[in-house]
């Protein structure tokens, strides 16, 4: 029998059961270890639970593979015993993401926040804002999310610039941004967490974008230079949405909640009702690939 650790007990509900030869334990992040902590093979990392449900992998001898829920792993590989195989949920949060990053854009120059305080104030704030209609959207990370993106953009009568790891056909490589940042109302960043991606939009980076443009982030906090940020958005030169920061969660008194133009939502790009459905179908996938000795997906490896 192969041992497994859900992170849900309804999860081997949700999956529709079990493939044949797997016990599982549920640890959902919080409270007792199981006590099958030295057999467990297959483990799913509870979702956004900090490191400490990370930590547990050095005291797991039997484990073999690491199932994450997130689509970004970059906390996870500095944790991650010698000989084990780290799997992402690529595909599970891009729809959800691509959602939250077109309503972002969307509320941001619809002036949605706005509106919202005024309602607060039993205000009819009548206003003129624009419209995402006739913009040039470029999504920086053209992976499965900017793609998701992509797709959502379809029927918003707008230009979609792309830019990825690697040109292909339609999509730019790095060295391109300089040309294309100018030519963009929006930009998405939709890049995983790598050493090429930490801090990648600084100083020199968002002076390059046009004056008036949008930056929306559904990647990682950290990709963003929030000092370099700040200043653009204290000048009044740019605007922004952004659905991950550094630090999370944003402390109280942060120059952040207080930055004028800026629409803050707080890391929620994944978490909807489509995440645990999605998840616990990957997961049952992956329980049987590694049952009957088949590749698993989503293997983790280089930076990414």
């Amino acid at each position: 029998m192969i041992r497994a650790w859900l992170p849900y007990d309804d999860a081997v509900e949700r999956m529709g059961g079990l493939p044949d030869g797997v016990e599982v334990d549920v640890f959902t992040g919080e409270g007792d270890v199981p006590d099958s902590i030295e057999s467990v093979e297959f483990y799913v990392l509870p979702y956004m639970f900090g490191l400490e449900p990370l930590r547990l992998m050095s005291r797991m001898p039997s484990l073999r593979v690491a199932q994450t829920l997130t689509a970004g792993v970059d906390e996870y590989r500095a944790l991650l015993p010698p000989g084990v195989t780290l799997c992402n949920a690529r595909g599970v949060h891009d729809a959800s993401t691509a959602e939250l990053a077109v309503a972002l854009m969307l509320a941001s120059l619809r002036g949605i926040g706005g509106f919202a305080r005024a309602q607060a104030r039993g205000e009819w704030a009548h206003a003129r804002h624009e419209a995402l209609a006739d913009k040039t959207v470029l999504i920086v990370g053209y992976g499965a999310v900017g793609a998701a993106v992509d797709a959502r953009l379809a029927g918003f009568e707008c230009t979609v610039l792309r830019v990825a790891r690697q040109a292909r056909e339609g999509v730019a490589d790095p060295s391109e941004l300089p040309r294309l940042l100018p030519l963009a109302d929006v930009v998405v960043l939709t890049v995983p967490m790598t050493a090429q991606t930490d801090g990648m939009v600084d100083a020199a980076f968002l002076a390059a974008m046009r004056t008036g443009a949008l930056l929306v982030n559904v990647a990682r906090g950290a990709v963003v230079d929030s000092d370099s940020l700040l200043a653009e958005l204290s000048s009044g030169r740019l605007r922004a949405a952004l659905d991950v920061v550094t630090p999370e969660p944003l402390p109280s008194g942060h120059p952040l909640w207080q930055a004028p133009g800026l629409l803050l939502s707080p890391h929620v790009g994944g978490n909807t009702s489509a995440f645990l459905p999605r998840a616990m179908r990957l997961v049952r996938d992956q329980l049987g690939r590694y049952c009957r000795g088949e590749p698993l997906v989503n293997v983790i490896t280089g930076d990414y």
